[in-house]
């Protein structure tokens, strides 16, 4: 096999090790809990600690070798997870899942920077795309990574589900240390010619150029206003974060959601093999504004009804066309940004694509337990809509999802008007970066 395909196979055995570790610590909490207010919190502590890292994750990208930046995270999971193994061990609230304890918090803070710290390996990969792979061909590599992603996420969510009911957060973490330690293995291994890379990036002083990636960001006609469009949807996309387990664990059991998700996370294979097969066409701008204006749409339908088949339904045409957009996003910044930058800007678009989600996730959680919850079950939404919207907590979070829909559908359709739409759309088409560095 060639090097890249070794780095995504690499990179499926990473995110399967992280994201069953966040699974299973919201299904865990939710299950001891009951609380939605508490899974909201652990959304929330992902967010922000990754708007806040991720500038300084794309520098290390940037100013080292990328396999030698993602062997780092591999590791440094694993030595995380220990750690969070050996509090979860020695400290009863750890256990017993106590949210009025320091214990806990602390479990779950350690436990998700485990987590985060495998963004690295996000931000290197789409960087590594560009190197590896000739211009014309970088759209449908972008959607072998998303095919990737989509069998870890099936795999992952299955896995998730029965880690926790079988063994809780001891059976999850020793899974994921050795899955760590796997990761990082087989990258020894792995020849990846970085010479161009490392010698541009020895050119500039190594630290935090937030400065110089910002001007280089506006410079780009549009850039900007393409990734606050993200970060706009990721406000939104917040509720997700903050919902989707809470409302899926109210309508069926861990098994089963983990199941569910197994299932719907095909969507994930079947989009990237398409992309993979038929590229985004001549203007990928255009192509992730129609995604995401259809995923606003089914976003603001597919919980109308307390019905599992429409709940399936929807998170499988949500997961079908979440790759799309990101390949999308990821093939525009691979061609208007120099090589040699790309890691910042990767990390610069994460940081704040992600910086309005924890507002939306640290807000929505009490406001969906305090306010809307009670609105759908006593309260005047229940008078006013109960009789076919129906009634009760689940109904409370179903109505916040048919909300951000709506306001998602409004945004997009606002973005396709705009003038940054055309700009962008005309600098790619320009081949502003024509020098980028592609190896066969």
């Amino acid at each position: 096999m060639q090097p890249f395909h070794h780095i995504l196979i690499n990179n499926l055995v990473a995110n399967i090790t992280n994201f069953t570790v966040w699974f299973a610590i919201t299904f865990w909490i939710f299950l001891e809990t009951r609380s939605v207010f508490a899974t909201g919190m652990i959304a929330g502590i992902y967010l922000v600690l990754t708007a806040m890292l991720g500038i300084w994750f794309g520098s290390l990208v940037d100013h080292h070798r990328k396999r030698t930046m993602m062997i780092v995270s591999s590791l440094a999971s694993l030595a995380i997870y220990g750690l969070a193994l050996g509090i979860h061990a020695f400290d009863p609230g750890a256990r017993s899942a106590d949210t009025s304890g320091v214990g806990l918090w602390l479990f779950v803070l350690l436990t998700m920077f485990g987590v985060i710290i495998g963004n690295i390996r996000m931000i290197a990969l789409p960087t590594l795309v560009t190197l590896l792979v000739p211009e014309d061909r970088r759209d449908k590599a972008n959607g072998l990574v998303g095919m990737v992603s989509g069998i870890g996420f099936l795999t992952t969510s299955a896995i998730s589900g029965f880690l926790v009911a079988s063994g809780g957060m001891v059976a999850t973490l020793t899974f994921a240390i050795a899955l760590s330690s796997v990761a990082a293995l087989h990258l020894l291994f792995v020849p990846v010619d970085e010479a161009r890379a490392t010698d541009a990036a020895h050119d500039e002083p190594r630290r935090v150029d937030l400065a110089g990636t910002f001007r280089l960001v506006t410079a780009v006609p549009g850039l900007f206003a393409l990734i606050l469009f993200s970060a706009f949807n990721n406000l939104l996309g917040g509720v997700f974060m903050a919902l989707m387990d809470a409302y899926g664990l109210s309508l069926m059991e861990v098994e089963q959601w983990g199941l569910l998700w197994a299932f719907v996370s095909c969507a994930f294979i079947l989009s990237g093999a398409l992309i993979a097969r038929t590229g985004l066409g001549a203007n990928p701008v255009r192509t992730l504004l129609l995604v995401n204006l259809i995923i606003w749409a089914v976003a603001a339908v597919f919980t109308i009804q307390s019905s599992i088949p429409l709940l399936t339904l929807g998170c499988f045409l949500w997961l079908f066309l979440g790759p799309y957009a990101e390949a999308a996003e990821q093939t525009t910044l691979q061609k208007v940004v120099p090589f040699e930058r790309q890691g910042r800007v990767f990390g610069f678009a994460q940081s704040v694509e992600l910086a309005a989600s924890p507002l939306t996730a640290f807000l929505i959680a009490p406001l969906t337990q305090f306010v809307f919850v009670p609105l759908m079950t006593t309260g005047w939404g229940a008078d006013a809509i109960g009789d076919w919207y129906g009634r009760g907590p689940e109904r409370g979070i179903a109505i916040v999802f048919t909300i951000a829909g709506l306001l998602g559908v409004v945004a997009t359709a606002a973005a396709f008007a705009s003038h940054s739409y055309r700009r962008i759309s005309s600098a790619y088409a320009a081949d502003t970066n024509a020098m980028t560095p592609a190896v066969e």
